[in-house]
């Protein structure tokens, strides 16, 4: 190339510059959110924190966002900071929703946060033609492992003889799932003495490890059940049989105290987070590596857009996740995000493959495993038919807030 081609050809950059910032802008519609919707499910999850509530975020451009969770109330009002708006500024939305009413959001209100969240990055994938694994860097997995809450039970033999400890295990990881997981001596209703149950604890470990032989895996999940003290003895008891991890040890409340002790007086894998919302609630715990695993869950956290900042932050900390299990929707979702997470991965999911009456799609799963689909948005498709309509938001709703000299968002 001579000087002068070379020159002529610098003269040309500025320009093909200029064009990318219309070119990016043109793949996005010039659009605004419209109306949001709320539906009951026919099975309605009454428990707030683990709601199957179904919403709909519509725009001016005909593209309608899924996502699920929160309550009416919740829902309603943090929709109203939606109207009027630009759905493809999620960050922008999500930070007026938190600021813009005066108290922080509890867990509860954090729910419905994340429902809609995760209907305005549906809108956004559908908008680009892109799943949302696509959009955050793409699959770093083929599939995500997943673990059975209450495993695979055999059928009764001839005669009416329960299956054994061993045929359930069997059972279980011959369907696919990686892992045996059980609760710490769960009973039914009555009296529930700690120290007998410990070593019952104990007991139910050996077996299970016996039926596994030394390459399978099991986990066990502590529910909160116990004292620092009886924790402590718990993890030493099973110490010897391996478990994948333990979970919940302690109670919620006593977590920032109790785990950094644990931590340091056993060598089992700990696990926590089911009940927890944004990254405050433990980011000390991951910060310091007291944690193994981290349980926290969509929409809980307030959506994917929390999720991210605590996929990085434990990926930081070389701190697994394993997501507490949730409904179809946000289930969706999360395979959506930890298809791309590059730590280690595990999924708690009770959905198996059978069919739910108003999702068409929602999942791939299959043998244990859940796959990173291409569907557009989060790759879930809603019949609204068997679902009752129970609130509708069209009217912004605005509170006090402010905004740097840069017009991002402050408290007042």
């Amino acid at each position: 190339m001579n000087r002068r081609s070379f020159l002529k050809s610098l003269a040309t950059v500025p320009a093909a510059c200029l064009a990318l910032p219309r070119l990016a802008e043109a793949a996005l519609p010039k659009t605004r959110i419209t109306r949001v919707r709320i539906y009951k499910p026919p099975d309605l999850n009454q428990l707030f924190n683990q709601s199957n509530m179904l919403v709909t975020v519509e725009t001016e451009a005909g593209i309608t966002g899924i996502g699920e969770g929160g309550a009416k109330d919740t829902l309603e009002q943090c929709a109203g900071s939606l109207i009027g708006k630009d759905p493809f500024k999620i960050e922008a939305i999500w930070q007026e929703e938190y600021m813009a009413w005066f108290y922080p959001p509890g867990r509860e209100k954090q729910h419905a946060m994340g429902a809609l969240d995760l209907a305005l990055w549906d809108i956004k994938g559908k908008a680009l033609g892109l799943p949302i694994h696509q959009i955050l860097g793409g699959a770093v997995r083929s599939f995500c492992e997943c673990y059975n809450t209450g495993n695979v039970r055999p059928p009764a033999a001839p005669g009416g003889a329960q299956p054994t400890l061993k045929d359930r295990v069997k059972a279980t990881l011959d369907a696919g799932y990686k892992v045996y997981r059980m609760g710490a001596a769960d009973s039914g209703a009555g009296a529930w003495d700690v120290r007998a149950r410990l070593l019952q604890v104990a007991r139910d470990a050996k077996d299970v490890r016996e039926a596994l032989g030394s390459s399978g895996d099991w986990s066990i999940d502590f529910h909160q059940r116990f004292e620092y003290a009886d924790a402590l003895r718990g993890c030493k008891l099973i110490e010897e049989y391996a478990p994948y991890l333990v979970e919940d040890p302690v109670r919620d409340e006593h977590f920032l105290a109790d785990i950094p002790k644990l931590r340091q007086m056993t060598s089992v894998p700990l696990a926590a987070g089911e009940e927890w919302g944004w990254r405050w609630d433990f980011n000390k715990l991951v910060e310091n590596h007291d944690i193994d695993f981290n349980r926290c869950t969509l929409p809980n956290v307030g959506g994917i857009t929390e999720m991210l900042k605590i996929m990085a932050m434990c990926e930081t900390h070389a701190v697994g996740i394993v997501p507490h299990f949730t409904g179809p929707v946000a289930t969706a979702a999360l395979v959506n995000c930890l298809a791309t997470y590059p730590g280690t991965v595990m999924f708690e999911y009770n959905y198996g493959e059978r069919k739910i009456p108003y999702l068409p799609e929602y999942t791939d799963f299959k043998a244990g495993k859940l796959y990173p689909n291409e569907r557009l948005g989060l790759g879930v498709t809603l019949d609204t038919s068997p679902l009752t309509q129970i609130g509708e938001v069209t009217q912004p709703v605005r509170r006090q807030i402010y905004s740097r000299p840069d017009g991002s968002l402050t408290h007042w």
